[in-house]
């Protein structure tokens, strides 16, 4: 089966001569080469739609059915509401616009004139500057709204809220607990929305996950990537990606404290990957390409923070369980951490912790699928 890659990479039917007649750019000298995937490539391909900063054609074209943009605008609420063949244009845009970025080119602004609003009920470091700087490095302007500002289903219904930012902003990414918070704003939104984080899942997380792997594996499919650690939100958006693009995915965990049932069971009926659920970490990492894990007690559950210390004990990430995993296994964590606890400080520091290439794909991940949802 073709890797992920072979979509991924740069290529090369995309290369062309960056001039005044056909690019935007500024015409500088350019580096030669960046690397993508482990292999060398042009870094600086003509985008699959126009790279022009000038250029929107793409959104003013695209209909409205019902009051909410067709498909080519369609929300990023869980990753298995696309094909893998949008997954992978998406994680290929990534890449091509995060070496863009890492050259310098200032010219490319495809978000110019575009305002984004950012809704936090939950507070995150990540989420904020990676949405926000990367929405600005194309060009346009996002607005912060916390806890304060607003007050989903108490000061103001959601729906409401969904209606009047829509109409102000051309895309809306909120981080927020309930899911039923996320679904209500796209459905009354007719602008995108973009799941930044709910209790039951994280997709962005997890499309800078998969384009880190590529990047340091070169390619996700025939990957084996071995979760440690609580069956939660990040548990279920990789078992939603697994119900799209094929890997083994492995979700090592306590009794009591396995991902959803239905998201299992979800993921294993799409007949896509091969999904195992087990409760001991030491038989799962063997032949891991990858090793993930999270906090044990995320926003929330900070009170039985103490509990589940005692329960997850034999499930911290530590040099030994990295040792089992073998030699080629990369170490990956969502961050933030809490070394000492589900990892320890020697893995996060260890040459195959790739936690913080993890964490700046965040951005590159987040402003590719926001290219695609404003129709770029």
């Amino acid at each position: 089966m073709a890797a992920v890659s072979a979509h991924c990479a740069i290529r090369s039917d995309r290369i062309a001569a960056l001039s005044a007649s056909s690019s935007s750019f500024s015409g500088e000298i350019l580096p030669k080469h960046s690397r993508f995937s482990g292999v060398s490539v042009p870094a600086f391909p003509v985008l699959r739609r126009s790279i022009s900063c000038q250029s929107s054609s793409a959104a003013s074209s695209v209909s409205s059915v019902n009051g909410k943009a067709n498909s080519e605008l369609k929300d990023f609420l869980h990753i298995n509401d696309f094909d893998k063949d949008t997954i992978l244009k998406i994680l290929d845009q990534a890449a091509e616009v995060k070496a863009l970025l890492k050259s310098g080119e200032k010219t490319y602004l495809p978000f110019k004139g575009k305002t984004m609003s950012m809704i936090f009920t939950k507070p995150s470091m990540r989420t904020r500057v990676s949405f926000e700087t990367g929405f600005s490095l194309l060009g346009g302007h996002a607005i912060y709204l916390g806890p304060n500002d607003i007050q989903m289903g108490k000061r103001e219904e959601t729906r409401d809220i969904a209606r009047v930012l829509c109409r102000y902003n051309d895309i809306i990414m909120a981080r927020v607990f309930a899911h039923q918070d996320i679904l209500d704003l796209a459905k009354y939104a007719t602008v995108p929305v973009v799941n930044g984080l709910t209790d039951y899942n994280h997709p962005c997380q997890i499309m800078a996950d998969a384009l880190t792997i590529i990047e340091h594996i070169g390619h996700l499919e025939g990957t084996k990537v071995v979760y440690v650690g609580d069956g939660n939100n990040i548990v279920h958006s990789w078992l939603l990606l697994a119900a799209v693009v094929p890997f083994h995915f492995v979700c090592a965990c306590p009794k009591s404290f396995e991902p959803h049932k239905e998201t299992v069971e979800k993921a294993r009926k799409a007949g896509i990957s091969k999904i195992e659920i087990t409760n001991d970490p030491k038989e799962a990492v063997q032949g891991a390409d990858v090793v993930y894990s999270d906090v044990w007690a995320s926003m929330g559950q900070k009170e039985e923070a103490e509990h589940r210390r005692k329960v997850f004990k034999g499930f911290q990430v530590d040099e030994a369980l990295m040792k089992l995993a073998g030699p080629k296994a990369y170490f990956m964590h969502c961050l933030p951490a809490e070394r000492g606890t589900e990892v320890t400080d020697g893995v996060v520091e260890a040459p195959y912790s790739i936690v913080f290439p993890q964490a700046e794909n965040r951005m590159h991940a987040q402003n590719a699928i926001m290219l695609h949802l404003l129709g770029f």
